[in-house]
């Protein structure tokens, strides 16, 4: 008899030979149903493997993120046998699973079309309804080469150069397609109850722009018809918010391909957005004891080599030639800030110092990662430097997080995930600072999540080579997550450029710098806020907050008085002087997303009053011009 810990720390005794699936099935019934593959002493393993040993088991379900990545990760080797029977002459590249879903890339003589689609799915179906076992082979990498070659797999082939010799190939067999696979896989096709492919995108092998183009197929797949209808309804909502669709809708921004990729022209509705959120950070952190610095757009190369960039970074910057001299365009603002801190002496008695900047920086993206306000180019970091004492650290980073809430709070992210990203342990090495530096600065971010109150999740390895951080995801209304606001440790700036305070003993020491953004760039943050809100912004974002709507000519007389004492009041205005019937001014008011409308017409001039109507909630009322006030300042403030 074999002993077989489980998860919660129970011990089971089974018979050797005993496959996980019979073992998933001796626990519970409804485990054995839903068991898609275990992981036996934390490797993943298909269903049919046999326990041979004492072991710990985990029994991976769709409700685990593993086991759901390898739902998907089969559903794609099903997709890629149906484009294969098909389409006979297509080459099949890499197919893994993804968040929410899967892709698989195919070489194909011309580009698919989404008839093409309904074609593969039809398939896939009649794939799924036989039931076909997935079938592991281990090969070693002269037969599996040998295979794929003869199969005019030149993908594969190129995969399998890549490997190591000597190593062990696993390939998976489902009915006549073989595929190149680590797996583990599901049982059969007939696990996989609801599926659907969404798109088709081209995607350069390799991500390389020499490679060949390849044609992408994207695609979801649930456990259950319920799931993947409510995952579609998701979708479709999504599509309906995506900011680049609103963001035309909307007049708020651009893009022109013909001068730039990656780079946003603001309208002035999106540059209005744009000017409250950037008058509310810098009055927020004046409140809370940020000095306002601004840099220069370009510097000499030179500081970037003292930084670390020019090496490290350098193919992520654009440089420009000045008098013979190398520039660069700027892709960080801390450079510039500790040049600030470095034109006066500090003390111990002058930290911290807090230096915040909402500084513009360039970086190179390659034009198939751009998306949108999301991924560009060119954007406005939200950018902060503290330098404090390591005494200092705990509080400074409290502060940071206390801000970061409410920053998030009030632009109405009331959710939010937070990682801490840490060193790898096994790899020292390749981190900039001292083992005592790593462990006050883990320390100090530990203890300031302790502080408030705030689970996380720890990120072995993920920490940057300079120090460790924190970073905190917002959650929108559609439950997606966002990459905002980040708080990181720095080790590796103040000795290149020799940052330091005079201590109470009279000596140098270095600074404990801290980099962090509260939104994270203008750009992105304006991109989720537009999609959170479904461009409907509250009241205080919204570009224009109210537009009058005079019923006739002679309403509008009444109607720029109105507007005149609402722009007194720093309400921002329009007034909709077009010939047109109230009802069309009406559903273009809230099309444009406005939040408040005012209708007048006779009654209301007469009795020096306004109907007020919300977007959402219809008709307010009339109110006298003073109610109104009280009425758009208590929403506002």
């Amino acid at each position: 008899m074999l002993q077989v810990t489980l998860p919660d720390g129970s011990i089971q005794q089974v018979e050797s030979g005993i496959t996980v699936a019979q073992f998933a099935s001796n626990i519970s019934q409804r485990l054995g149903k839903d068991a898609l593959a275990a992981k036996i002493d934390g490797v993943a393993v298909d269903l049919s493997t046999s326990l041979a040993h004492n072991c710990a088991v985990e029994i991976l379900t769709f409700a685990s993120k593993e086991g759901a990545e390898i739902y998907r990760h089969s559903t794609s080797h099903v997709m890629a046998y149906a484009v294969k029977t098909l389409f006979p002459s297509a080459k099949v590249t890499i197919g893994p699973s993804v968040e929410d879903g899967f892709y698989y890339d195919f070489d194909v003589e011309r580009p698919f079309t989404p008839e093409d689609l309904e074609q593969i799915e039809h398939k896939m179906a009649e794939l799924v309804n036989a039931d076909l076992p997935f079938v592991r082979k281990e090969v070693s990498k002269e037969d599996a080469s040998r295979f794929f070659q003869e199969q005019g797999e030149t993908y594969k082939v190129e995969i399998l150069n890549d490997i190591p010799d000597g190593e062990t190939i696993s390939e998976y067999q489902v009915g006549e397609f073989t595929d190149l696979c680590r797996g583990p896989h599901l049982p059969s096709t007939g696990k996989i109850k609801a599926f659907k492919l969404l798109t088709i995108a081209g995607a350069y092998w390799r991500g390389d722009e020499k490679n060949r183009m390849l044609q992408r197929i994207y695609g979801t797949s649930f456990p259950s018809q319920k799931e993947l209808t409510a995952h579609l309804e998701k979708l479709e909502e999504a599509k309906r918010r995506d900011h680049r669709k609103l963001g035309k809708e909307l007049d708020l921004f651009s893009i022109h391909q013909d001068v730039g990729a990656g780079l946003i022209y603001w309208h002035p509705k999106g540059a209005v957005v744009r000017r409250v959120i950037e008058d509310f950070w810098k009055d927020t952190h004046v409140q809370r004891g940020y000095e306002l610095v601004t840099t220069p757009h370009i510097a000499h190369s030179d500081l970037w080599r003292t930084s670390g960039h020019y090496d490290f970074y350098r193919e992520n910057m654009y440089t420009l030639g000045i008098d013979d001299e190398e520039y660069v365009l700027k892709p960080m603002n801390c450079p510039g800030h500790i040049l600030i801190y470095q034109s006066q002496l500090r003390s111990y008695r002058d930290l911290p110092v807090r230096f915040a900047e909402l500084g513009t920086v360039y970086r190179y993206e390659r034009s198939g990662t751009l998306h949108g306000m999301l991924r560009v180019r060119g954007f406005t970091q939200d950018d902060a430097h503290i330098f404090c004492t390591p005494e200092q650290l705990v509080n400074e980073i409290v502060g940071v997080l206390d801000l970061t809430e409410y920053m998030l709070k009030t632009f109405g992210f009331e959710n939010y995930t937070v990682e801490l990203s840490v060193r790898d342990p096994q790899n020292k090495q390749k981190y900039a600072g001292t083992d005592e530096q790593w462990d006050r600065a883990e320390e100090a971010l530990i203890e300031a999540l302790k502080q408030k109150g705030l689970p996380y999740k720890r990120m072995e390895g993920e920490a940057v080579f300079y120090g460790p951080k924190i970073d905190t995801k917002l959650i929108d209304a559609l439950g997606r997550g966002w990459q905002g606001p980040t708080t990181q440790f720095d080790f590796n700036l103040p000795s290149r450029f020799d940052v330091t305070y005079i201590g109470e003993d009279g000596k140098k020491h270095y600074v404990y710098m801290v980099h962090r953004t509260v939104l994270g760039s203008m750009e992105r943050f304006t991109g989720a806020l537009i999609e959170h809100y479904a461009g409907a912004f509250p009241l205080w974002l919204a570009p224009v907050q109210v537009k009058l709507l005079p019923i006739g000519d002679r309403h509008i007389a009444y109607a720029n008085q109105v507007a005149a004492a609402l722009r007194q009041q720093k309400y921002r205005v329009e007034i909709d002087t077009r010939d047109e019937k109230i009802g069309q001014k009406i559903r273009v008011a809230q099309v444009e997303q406005v939040p408040y409308m005012i209708i007048i017409g006779d009654k209301e001039v007469n009795d020096q009053t306004v109907s007020l109507r919300h977007r959402r909630k219809g008709d307010v009322g009339s109110l006298t011009i003073e109610q109104l006030f009280r009425q758009l300042s208590d929403e506002v403030y």
